[in-house]
């Protein structure tokens, strides 16, 4: 973060004694240092409203506070009616000196994937930053605009959201040149109840665009074709199958290494193109980034030779060579979107021995939990899936629709013997999955399968 005035920073909230700079804005308290701005967060396990004193102590030139705090001097303290809206809004103030060209990128799933392409593309045209992992809620997408300095030429902001109104916050404060929709999936059904809803949620990302902005969207997807833009919008339709897009993945040729393909652009005609991974799913994603690189008028040539610089990041779908076994390394996350693109990429890889799949749980589905978790073991079924380890009450469903479908299937307790059973029956040639939502904690299983697996 460049020092700002905190006039500036604070605009529309508050002000501070004296006007200080502000050189960081934390809120950890453990990360103030001295001209921090500290803000106060009301979280499920910590309220930072209790570490307001320790953040003076360190340093802090003032604080944010939903309400007064007991021996704090209320002239260092900036009060606001809800410290998250407040750090958008600073987010917004301190991105207000700077411009770069800004790109959002939103969706139910490819979000992350999705935005590490488009690092890949613009950091071919100069420095380029980018949200770290999946920081892109109402603190971490603030805190990468806090990240923006007078060298940065482009930004590719990730925007995440739990319900109807979030990022329409998010992307009014970054203001975004140009954005991506990947697809409308079923995660957040437990809290929107509806794909309908989920696509009104993420058509907000239009509202921080500015008139003839492209708005790049998955023709493939069953919602997104049809989606109702607000005037003044330009839609940029990619695709694999639908012949109408303007820019398509064809000739696609999947490899251990990764995939080879050539984009048919109505635009800039045909364009060779290599990813380093594997998937249809990863396909489109990449093709988004291109997409929205050459209507933000980037050279296409240089945008496509690009989406070979692209690194994986976490455990998503991250390819590990691990005594002679493969390893499908995708536990980050998982919705029922996610799981099938992650079992097609299990079908699709070469391998000499056996396709062991090990599933958790995937979480906030709601009312179709069942059903989603039962499809899982007959997609497992219909991927020639070997051999199928299972956690998680849900996936108690997987496990029996894989049964009845022929496979090897063995539900476990718990990831222990998950992980004792992977090791057991895995030989070197065989091609392994792992994947779940992050908080069945399947980097554990991961760990110790490294550990423990011996030819």
């Amino acid at each position: 973060m460049q020092p700002i005035l905190s006039s500036v920073l604070l605009q529309g909230l508050g002000s501070l004694p004296g006007d200080p700079n502000i050189l960081a804005v934390a809120t950890d308290s453990r990360a103030v240092r001295p001209g921090s701005l500290f803000v106060c967060i009301r979280g499920e396990r910590a309220d930072g409203h209790a570490f307001a004193a320790k953040a003076l102590e360190a340093g802090a030139a003032g604080i944010v506070a939903q309400h007064p705090i007991p021996g704090i001097d209320p002239h260092h303290c900036v009060l606001v009616n809800d410290p998250l809206d407040a750090m958008i809004a600073m987010g917004a103030n301190y991105r207000a000196g700077f411009h770069p060209l800004l790109v959002g990128v939103t969706g139910s799933v490819g979000k992350t994937t999705t935005k590490e392409f488009c690092h890949a593309v613009f950091s071919a045209f100069g420095k380029t930053l980018k949200t770290e992992g999946n920081q892109n809620n109402e603190i971490g997408m603030p805190n990468t605009l806090f990240r923006l300095d007078a060298d940065t030429q482009y930004a590719v902001i990730e925007m995440g959201m739990q319900g109807l109104g979030e990022i329409e916050k998010l992307t009014r404060a970054a203001r975004p040149d140009g954005a991506i929709i990947t697809c409308i999936g079923h995660s957040h059904l437990e809290q929107l109840g509806t794909r309908e809803n989920i696509l009104r949620a993420k058509l907000e990302i239009c509202e921080g665009l500015p008139d003839g902005a492209p708005l790049v969207m998955n023709g493939d997807d069953d919602y997104l074709p049809g989606a109702v833009l607000r005037p003044g919008l330009r839609r940029v339709v990619f695709a694999i199958n639908d012949p109408k897009a303007e820019v398509r993945a064809q000739r696609i040729v999947s490899r251990p290494c990764g995939t080879h393909f050539v984009i048919e652009d109505a635009l800039h005609g045909i364009l060779p193109a290599f990813i380093p991974a594997m998937g249809l799913h990863n396909v489109r994603n990449a093709l988004s980034a291109y997409t929205l690189a050459t209507r933000l008028g980037l050279s296409a040539e240089r945008a496509a030779a690009a989406l070979a610089d692209y690194h994986t990041t976490g455990h998503r779908q991250h390819v590990v060579e691990h005594k002679g076994v493969t390893v499908i390394e995708d536990c980050y996350n998982a919705n029922p979107d996610s799981m099938r693109a992650a079992l097609l990429t299990l079908r699709d890889y070469p391998t000499q021995g056996k396709r062991i799949a090990v599933l958790g749980d995937m979480f906030e589905l709601g009312a179709i939990t069942e059903q989603a978790h039962a499809d899982v073991g007959t997609l497992a079924a219909n991927c020639g899936v070997d051999l199928l380890l299972t956690v998680g009450e849900a996936m108690c469903a997987a496990h029996e629709s894989a049964l009845a479908k022929g496979v090897q299937a063995l539900h476990c307790e718990d990831r222990e013997t998950a992980l004792r059973l992977l090791t057991e029956r895995c030989r070197a040639g065989d091609v392994v999955l792992v994947k779940a939502s992050h908080g069945m904690a399947f980097e554990k299983i991961l760990e110790g399968f490294y550990s423990a697996f011996s030819v």
